[in-house]
C-alpha cells in the first residue's frame, strides 16, 4: 500500500537549519543532488526574504562551504550551495547509528519536498509500503523529534483540507495564525472569536468539525482500527 506522508523532524544539526534560524521570515526549500559523493550539492529556493539577508546567512553558516546565486524572479531566489560537511560529519553527534541513516537513502521511498525550518526539516515523502514508512519514522523517532502531520494512501492526491467549508478553513487559519494551537497556547478562543466577529461557541464548533474532517480524511483512513 503506497503512502504519502508529511512530517517534521526537529533536529538543529540538520543541514541549513542555522540559516533558516538566521532568516526565520524566509521560506527555504531544499533539493539534494546525491551525485556529488559524500557531500551532496544543495539547491535552495528562497522566498520572502532579501538576497542580502540570505547571502549573509549562507556566508556565516558553519555548514556551508561555498554558495552561488543562480537566479532571481520576483521575491524568489535560487542558490547552489556546497556543504562544508558530509552528512556523517554534520549529524555524527546527533545520530546513534550512521549506518542506519545511510540505509534510509536506499529505502523504498522518495522524499519530494524538504522545507528547512529554524529547528529542523519539514518533509513530504512517498513510501512504497507501510513497512518502509515505519522504518523511516522509527529511525527519526529514536534520533530526533518526529511529528507526523499527514498520512494518506498514494491514490489520494487532494491537498490537505479538502472537504472543509470556507468558514472552517477561515476558523482554522485564524486560530493557527493567532497561536491558538501553539504550546503553550498564545491566544484564547474568545480572542479568535473576536477576530472572526462571531461567538466563541461558534468558533469552537467550527474548529471541532474541521478537526473531525481532517482526521477522517487523513489518519482515520490509513491507520488500522483501534482494538476493541
Amino acid at each position: 500500500m503506497r503512502l504519502v506522508a508529511e512530517f517534521e523532524i526537529s533536529c538543529d544539526a540538520l543541514p541549513l537549519v542555522g540559516v533558516a534560524a538566521t532568516v526565520p521570515e524566509a521560506t527555504l526549500i531544499l533539493e539534494l543532488q546525491f551525485n556529488h559523493g559524500k557531500r551532496p550539492l544543495f539547491l535552495v529556493t528562497v522566498t520572502d526574504c532579501s538576497h542580502r539577508a540570505v547571502a549573509n546567512a549562507f556566508t556565516d553558516a558553519y555548514d556551508v562551504s561555498e554558495w552561488t546565486l543562480i537566479g532571481q524572479a520576483g521575491d524568489t531566489s535560487r542558490y547552489q550551495v556546497m556543504p562544508a560537511l558530509s552528512f556523517e560529519e554534520q549529524l555524527g553527534d546527533q545520530i546513534d547509528d550512521l549506518a542506519e541513516l545511510e540505509a534510509l537513502a536506499t529505502a523504498d521511498a522518495i522524499i519530494e519536498r524538504i522545507e528547512v525550518l529554524p529547528d529542523g526539516w519539514r518533509q513530504t515523502g512517498w513510501f512504497a509500503t507501510r513497512d518502509a514508512f515505519t522504518e523511516f519514522s522509527s529511525f527519526w523517532q529514536q534520533n530526533a523529534d518526529f511529528r507526523l502531520s499527514r498520512l494518506t494512501r498514494g491514490r489520494e492526491s487532494e491537498p490537505p483540507g479538502d472537504g472543509l467549508t470556507d468558514q472552517q478553513q477561515e476558523a482554522l487559519r485564524t486560530a493557527y495564525e493567532l497561536g491558538y494551537f501553539d504550546i503553550p497556547r498564545q491566544t484564547s478562543l474568545e480572542e479568535v472569536a473576536a477576530e472572526l466577529e462571531i461567538s466563541a461557541s461558534s468558533v469552537s464548533e467550527r474548529l471541532r468539525r474541521a478537526e473531525t474532517q481532517l482526521i477522517e480524511e487523513t489518519v482515520a483512513t490509513t491507520w488500522p482500527p483501534l482494538p476493541e
